[in-house]
């Protein structure tokens, strides 16, 4: 697909908005994403699945899904299974990787499984949550531990825990949004991101972006609605430990046959200076503060080409390459 001529994709609808927890944002990235394409000549339009139905997409003459959604019904593979029935292409992971992804917990399984580092952690399902199941959760972890949905994101939900009197809170507090609570290690250390664009052997890793948040409170608010957090790309890590999360994101993003664009989040443990993945986004942020266009800025890709870029990689499970 030829980036020089927008006309060759076709019709395309921006799909943001949606009904998940991280509606607002999703709104933010979206916009930008449709500003972007237009700017550049692509038939762009907006689409918010949670006002109008996902088959109106096809009786409108669509060519091709630029997902700009997060969260449920946008990043965890429904969206994706619509639009494979549809037979509409569309960026980013397919109906797997999206799903399992989603999953911090499966995520967390199958890397575990192909030898990747990420931190210990105790799931406690639905059933498993009585007080005495809680209580025990720290002498498996130590202290302080993170508490969050296993299927939530933008830090939704999530409470860093340093006492046993806080456990109860903390669970209660994930449940709202996930009936399975996900207990994980506390990493201490320097938070960085890595974004992956392409797919399979042709899939690379982008600039490491490293976050300096303050008092390590890198919650949603900071994330998306002020500017108390520092972004610094290029890192400022030494190259050895760089390419070691470029190399670990690489390999977390094809183990979960990811495709088109994703972002790893990684920690860096202060005593050792090992990385540890978090979690991989599927359908990462694309608004004003978001990590994947700063990390494209300092590959030389303009935050319009990029959004191109990603389009040009819109394809269907059936068929496995990009159009």
């Amino acid at each position: 697909m030829s980036l020089q001529d927008p006309t060759l994709f076709g019709k395309v609808a921006v799909l943001f908005g949606g009904s998940s927890a991280e509606r607002e944002v999703s709104l933010m990235s979206g916009t930008g994403v449709l500003e972007a394409l237009r700017s550049r000549g692509v038939d762009a339009h907006a689409f918010d699945p949670s006002q109008r139905d996902l088959s109106e997409l096809r009786r409108e003459g669509f060519a091709r899904c630029f997902v700009a959604l997060h969260g449920r019904h946008g990043e965890d593979g429904t969206v994706q299974g619509a639009l494979e029935m549809l037979g509409i292409p569309y960026t980013g992971s397919g109906v797997m990787a999206s799903s399992v992804a989603m999953d911090k917990v499966m995520t967390k399984r199958i890397w575990q499984a192909d030898g990747l580092p990420t931190p210990k952690y105790v799931r406690l399902a639905f059933d498993q949550q009585s007080r005495e199941q809680v209580m025990a959760v720290p002498d498996v972890l130590g202290l302080p531990l993170i508490v969050k949905p296993p299927r939530e994101g933008s830090s939704i939900g999530v409470t860093k825990v340093e006492g046993y009197s806080q456990m109860q809170d903390a669970v209660t507090l994930s449940v709202k949004y996930d009936a399975d609570v996900l207990c994980e290690e506390f990493i201490e250390g320097e938070e960085v991101t890595c974004a992956v664009l392409g797919s399979g052997l042709d899939a690379h890793a982008l600039p490491v972006v490293r976050i300096a948040a303050p008092e390590g409170a890198y919650d949603y608010q900071n994330k998306y609605f002020t500017d108390d957090v520092k972004y610094h790309c290029p890192s400022g890590l030494p190259e050895t430990e760089e390419r070691e999360i470029q190399r670990i994101a690489l390999a977390a993003y094809r183990t979960l046959g990811c495709r088109g664009w994703g972002r790893a989040d990684v920690m860096i443990r202060a005593s050792d200076r090992k990385p540890f993945l978090l979690e991989m986004n599927t359908s990462p942020g694309m608004t004003s503060h978001s990590l994947v266009p700063m990390s494209a800025r300092a590959a030389g890709i303009a935050y319009e080409e990029l959004c191109l870029r990603v389009l040009a990689t819109a394809t269907l499970d059936a068929t496995g390459g990009a159009h």
